[in-house]
């Protein structure tokens, strides 16, 4: 974790000190497995998969931040920070960062263009914070 970098982001009230609840993680860790399991399931449809996907992958990064103390009322910022909580690359978080903009496309103006390459995309970066955030909280 580099805490240097997510204290400077509480410098700028980007984001807040919180100290973690392990409650609250493990709610959070919980709603992202069965998001994820149930984004697994290639009979729904290719937005539902997004969707539960995509919340996956937030629960699960939102789960982290908590882990490492610290609070976003931002979900791109959340996303922003698995570089500095979980060491996930850049390029992985902008992934999730294109799927966080499709998805305020369909919440905000009924835009739902999703191709399944970028479904399968955000399924297997959600998977890959699953792994990381269990090794990082010991769960």
């Amino acid at each position: 974790m580099n805490s240097e970098s997510l204290d400077n982001l509480v410098k700028i009230n980007k984001l807040h000190r919180e100290p973690p609840d392990g409650e609250e993680i493990k709610g959070l860790i919980r709603s992202g497995t069965v998001r994820l399991n149930d984004a697994r399931f290639e009979s729904l449809s290719i937005e539902s998969r997004f969707d539960l996907s995509y919340n996956a992958a937030h629960a699960l990064s939102l789960a982290a931040l908590r882990h490492c103390g610290y609070r976003s009322d931002n979900r791109y910022l959340v996303f922003q920070c698995l570089q500095h909580t979980l060491g996930l690359s850049a390029a992985k978080w902008r992934v999730l960062d294109q799927a966080h903009k499709k998805r305020n496309l369909a919440e905000y103006e009924g835009e739902i263009d999703l191709s399944p390459a970028l479904v399968q995309s955000v399924l297997k970066i959600a998977e890959e914070i699953e792994e990381a955030v269990l090794r990082l909280t010991g769960d």
